[in-house]
Formats: C-alpha cells, sequence, structure tokens
C-alpha cells in the first residue's frame, strides 16, 4: 500500500510539472483528460485539473455502476494528480525553453508520471478508465482505445491551438506513449 501512495505522489509530482512546465507555456496538448482540460484552460481559461475532475465524473459513475474496481483503483490517482496539476500552475511562466524541447521534455515526465502509476496498478482514470469500460462491450485492445480517444482529443483542440502546436502536441503525446509503455514493460518483465 505504501508504495502505491509512493507512486501516486511521484507521479503526480511528473504530471504536474510536466504539463505546467512544458506545455502549458506553448499551449501544447497531451491525449485524454489532460488534453480536455488543456482545450479548457487555454480556450476559457479555467483550472486544468478541476476540469479534469469535473469532466471525469460521468466515467466515475459509469465505473461505479460497471466495474467497481476500476473506480477504486483509479480515484486517488485523479484527485492527487490533478491536485498536483493546480498546484503546479505557477511554474508555467518559469521555464523557458523552445517548444520543440519542451514537447518531448514535457512529454517524458507526463508520461513517466502516467506509467509509473500504472505499474503499480493505479492510475489517473480519464482514457484508461474510459478505454477499459469500453473494453467489456467492444473485443478491441485497451491500447487501441486510448490511441483513438487521444487522437479524437488532441484534433477536437487544433482549431485552439493552430496547426504548429498541434505538430508539437502529437511529438508530445509519441513521448507520453512511449514512456508509458516502458515503465509498463518493466512492470510485466519483474512480473515474469
Amino acid at each position: 500500500m505504501a508504495v502505491k501512495i509512493f507512486a501516486v505522489l511521484i507521479g503526480s509530482l511528473l504530471l504536474g510539472i510536466g504539463v505546467n512546465g512544458f506545455l502549458v507555456p506553448h499551449h501544447l496538448l497531451d491525449g485524454g483528460m489532460i488534453g480536455l482540460g488543456l482545450i479548457f484552460h487555454y480556450f476559457y481559461g479555467w483550472q486544468t485539473g478541476l476540469t479534469i475532475i469535473f469532466l471525469s465524473i460521468p466515467l466515475y459513475l459509469l465505473a461505479w455502476f460497471l466495474e467497481r474496481k476500476y473506480f477504486f483503483h483509479s480515484l486517488h490517482g485523479l484527485m492527487v494528480s490533478s491536485l498536483f496539476i493546480d498546484l503546479f500552475a505557477p511554474a508555467a511562466h518559469g521555464l523557458e525553453l523552445g517548444i520543440m524541447p519542451s514537447a518531448i521534455l514535457g512529454g517524458i515526465l507526463v508520461g513517466s508520471g502516467i506509467g509509473l502509476m500504472l505499474r503499480h496498478e493505479t492510475s489517473t482514470g480519464g482514457t484508461d478508465l474510459l478505454a477499459q469500460l469500453l473494453n467489456k462491450f467492444m473485443s478491441v485492445n485497451v491500447g487501441i482505445l486510448i490511441f483513438i480517444i487521444d487522437g479524437i482529443v488532441v484534433i477536437s483542440g487544433l482549431n485552439i491551438i493552430g496547426m504548429e502546436k498541434f505538430a508539437y502536441s502529437l511529438l508530445t503525446i509519441t513521448c507520453v506513449g512511449l514512456m508509458t509503455s516502458l515503465f509498463v514493460i518493466k512492470r510485466r518483465e519483474q512480473i515474469v
């Protein structure tokens, strides 16, 4: 239990720094609920973490009725990571890196945070939770479902961020996916 708490805290710290220190200064997007939270932040000025919580309510209600283990395994990750994302919002004005290094480093930090949590059987909810719930009713791989959902989120932000930042956001999402996969692969190797 202590290891899971530590993973949620460190993973959330990485998410908070990655989102605010590297993505927000250049108006870059991530996929999933973080990406939706960023879209609302850029367009309306809403707090990203709080927006993520509100947007996740329907998913958590669905999880409560369909698969409670998903509800319980990701609720604390959602709450802590959303808190850290809003807590580190002032970091958006601190680092002054170019857009490409920010896209890469932001993706690495966000992917490491998500991967660390997944490695210890917890998550931030969002896209992962939706994909797991959809997988119960469709015979489509969870990873493919996450990719499709993330793609829809990033494409929906195209008009808000523009084509150049959209391209860099694709780089960010690639880095997030690679880092998340590395953490999950290491977990599988330890089990075997």
